[in-house]
């Protein structure tokens, strides 16, 4: 029986022959009381903005929601 750290390393072995290699990506908190602050002020600063109503128009005419519920 192997251990996990075997088979974590013999999964990373596969994975990298397989021609991929791996990725660490940093992003913000979502969870953070700032985040979700600074989110809210920068939605509300765009509440009715004639680009940002513009865009918005412009998002639900191309929008592909063939499949979506």
């Amino acid at each position: 029986m192997s251990s996990s750290a075997d088979r974590v390393r013999r999964h990373r072995e596969a994975l990298r022959a397989a021609g991929l290699r791996p990725v660490q990506l940093w992003v913000p908190d979502t969870r953070d009381p700032a985040f979700v602050a600074a989110c809210r002020r920068q939605s509300l600063s765009l509440l009715g903005d004639p680009q940002e109503e513009e865009v918005l128009a412009w998002l639900e005419v191309v929008a592909d929601r063939d499949g979506w519920q």
